[in-house]
């Protein structure tokens, strides 16, 4: 019986595992894209749950996956500012929750980082980049991302933690908190300090932002986030996120999304 148990779990994660991988290709299937000559920029993203309250605010996770490429296969210009704007939407909750600094996150490994802040941890993801040095053929950085809540300057900021095993690199990050545009609340931005060289290229990103604590006894979640319908209707759209790389020289290219939500 045991055995049998066991091959009933194992049989139920695959699933699980590939229903997910589905549910991700799907997702990138949707994905926006805009180019500017031989530059494109794209974007996917989601809510989830994709149930939400009509007229009162709900604890969600968003996913967001996006990058830049080239039509032609040239080498990828330098990115010298990010930004991501959120829906107005949605809200960001910060209050009780704990926060990490800059200095207790550098030269950390993943596992360092997070013995280390792991109580101000509020998403996960990747992170790849293009490098090519003179004289030697491209290769590709891949690193894993952790977010973690934070303060910078006296202003909230989300700080990345951004680890490569080969070669060994550590980036810290902090993206700032700030008032977003139009259709989107909330921008987080983040200003790519020259010290990082001329030669890493951003090609993509994939980052989850999610988290439910308690603060005083009360539950709280990061995000939150309502499906603000009209009584008659049962789902509606919104507009997700907005993504826009500074480049070297300042030019710009940007993209943006929109989604459904279903009213509850």
């Amino acid at each position: 019986m045991r055995q049998a148990g066991r091959r009933g779990q194992v049989a139920v994660r695959a699933l699980l595992v590939l229903t997910a991988l589905a549910l991700l290709a799907t997702g990138l299937a949707r994905g926006e894209r805009t180019q500017k000559g031989n530059l494109v920029v794209f974007l996917d993203g989601r809510l989830a749950p994709l149930a939400l309250p009509r007229d009162r605010l709900a604890p969600v996770a968003i996913h967001l996956a996006g990058g830049l490429q080239t039509s032609d296969g040239d080498l990828l210009p330098r990115v010298t500012r990010i930004e991501l704007g959120l829906p107005a939407e949605g809200v960001l909750t910060t209050r009780g929750l704990p926060t990490c600094s800059q200095r207790r996150l550098r030269d950390a490994r993943p596992a360092e980082a997070l013995a280390a802040c792991g109580a101000a941890l509020v998403g996960r993801g990747r992170l790849e980049a293009q490098v090519r040095l003179p004289g030697q053929r491209p290769f590709t950085i891949r690193t894993r991302l952790l977010a973690f809540n934070g303060q910078a300057r006296g202003r909230r900021v989300v700080i990345l933690h951004a680890y490569a095993s080969n070669p060994p690199t550590v980036v810290v990050l902090p993206l700032y908190l700030r008032q977003g545009r139009g259709r989107f609340g909330l921008a987080l931005v983040a200003n790519l300090p020259a010290a990082l060289g001329p030669w890493p290229r951003l090609a993509d990103f994939e980052i989850t932002l999610h988290r439910r604590y308690s603060d005083r006894g009360r539950p709280r979640s990061y995000l939150s986030a309502s499906c603000p319908t009209a009584p008659r209707l049962t789902a509606g759209f919104y507009s997700l996120a907005r993504a826009e790389l500074t480049l070297v020289g300042g030019r710009r290219i940007a993209t943006s999304i929109a989604r459904s939500c279903r009213a509850r």
